[in-house]
């Protein structure tokens, strides 16, 4: 069984917490965060904390924390020579404080609170200085059903980058076009099953195969007719760009 300490209170901290409570391979000791009224909702469920001198010894202390966060928290832990990593796309594993055995538990997945997540869909991106330490994250991520992949830096955080692509700047291309159905009163549920289509689509084909639309077949006048549709200007600058992307991705002329 694997010990564990979670230091946070966002996102990830509540989805590793409720998923680890889950599983008979995990133990949590403690739940650390420095307003304690952000995770008193669990009080009955596990120690919960705010006062690091109170902090158990445990085979794992998860620093689930804002990344400008990790290294004056890792420079407070009132021990040295213990397990501690961060669960950061972006951070480096060396800002956590060089008196811990460092490593980085980083679950490639989009989490908001009020959302389920089963953790078998979430690839979990490990980094360790040593073996044993490698082994202790490869066996918890194992324990919640979770795919795992050993990276350096370099590939956590071009995955991260790319991440933000296909998450963040996804999801904000769902907003501009929910704000363009709402211009003229159609309604954004009938685009639901494109969006399902086009992710279902890239789980078998590449994003170039799978790539089709106008600015593709350099369809000039279904371009130029889309420009004079559109009234906000960011929206005409976020169309532009993105049709000058794919065209030359294609090789198509510029419109």
């Amino acid at each position: 069984m694997i010990s564990v300490v979670i230091l946070g209170a966002g996102n990830v901290a509540t989805h590793l917490f409720k998923t680890f409570n889950k599983v008979d391979q995990v133990s949590i000791i403690q739940w650390y965060n420095r307003n304690i009224n952000a995770i008193k909702a669990y009080k009955n469920d596990v120690d919960i904390i705010d006062d690091l001198g109170q902090l158990k010894e445990a085979d794992l202390y998860i620093l689930a924390v804002s990344d400008d966060a990790i290294k004056s928290l890792s420079s407070q832990l009132p021990f040295e020579n213990r397990l501690v990593v961060h669960t950061s796309g972006a951070a480096s594993l060396y800002d956590i404080d060089k008196k811990h055995k460092r490593g980085v538990f980083y679950p490639l997945q989009t989490f908001s609170k009020t959302a389920e997540i089963d953790f078998a869909n979430v690839p979990i991106c490990i980094e360790a200085l040593e073996s044993p330490d490698y082994h202790i994250l490869k066996n918890l991520a194992i324990s919640i059903g979770s795919p795992t992949k050993k990276v350096n830096t370099d590939q956590r955080n071009v995955l991260h980058v790319a991440a933000v692509f296909v998450n963040n700047f996804t999801n904000q291309l769902y907003r501009v076009a929910h704000e363009i159905t709402e211009s003229e009163g159609a309604e954004f549920d009938l685009l639901k099953p494109l969006i399902l289509e086009t992710a279902k689509k890239v789980q078998d084909l590449s994003p170039y195969m799978a790539q089709t639309g106008p600015a593709k077949r350099n369809d000039k006048k279904t371009l130029k007719k889309h420009l004079k549709l559109l009234q906000d200007p960011y929206h005409k600058d976020i169309y532009n760009l993105l049709t000058s992307s794919i065209q030359r991705t294609h090789g198509r002329k510029k419109l």
